[in-house]
């Protein structure tokens, strides 16, 4: 697996501050993609042990809520099994970190299939996960005021509680964001 860019303190893609991981790799080719670069799985660099040391690093301080993964598409099945392993590890050294997932496929697409997404390992990924922001970027549907995603198909789903359910259930915000207006 390669990846195209790491972000450290972010906090546009997910709550909190965040490192967020862009893998390479992506067949959705949604048009008006804010990451087109990152659409060949040869783009960027090798995802190897140090990167990922490095990543896991830059997670523990307090302040860092925890990752975000995006790209590149993280469901595309040349990333799943090393993604993986990155929430394995994550998940067993800072089990108090959050995990968010962007993915132009949708919940039903990656749960239910058909869809090249609908894996065992994108089961094991979803399953590490605590957020998944889903569906793809629809220029017609883009708007600034949405928080944490693009276009208003996306959605942002509570995976545990959903995983739970059997049935999509949505994130809810920070009380102090949605409170304040921040």
């Amino acid at each position: 697996m390669n990846f195209a860019e790491i972000k450290y303190c972010d906090i546009a893609n997910g709550s909190g501050v965040r490192t967020v991981l862009f893998v390479s790799g992506c067949r959705h080719h949604c048009p008006f993609c804010f990451n087109e670069s990152a659409w060949s799985f040869e783009a960027g660099e090798p995802f190897t042990r140090e990167v990922e040391d490095k990543i896991i690093e830059s997670l523990r301080p307090a302040y860092v809520n925890g990752i975000t993964l995006l790209g590149g598409e993280p469901f595309e099945p040349e990333n799943q099994a090393r993604l993986v392993q990155l929430l394995e590890r994550l998940r067993a050294e800072l089990p108090e970190k959050d995990v968010w997932i962007y993915s132009g496929f949708t919940w039903e697409q990656i749960t239910q299939g058909p869809s090249r997404a609908h894996t065992e390992e994108a089961q094991k990924l979803l399953s590490l996960a605590d957020v998944l922001v889903d569906g793809p970027f629809v220029q017609d549907l883009k708007s600034i005021t949405l928080r944490f995603r693009g276009s208003s198909n996306q959605r942002i789903i509570d995976v545990k509680r959903s995983l739970d359910a059997n049935e999509v259930v949505l994130w809810e915000d920070d009380p102090l964001y949605t409170t304040h207006g921040l």
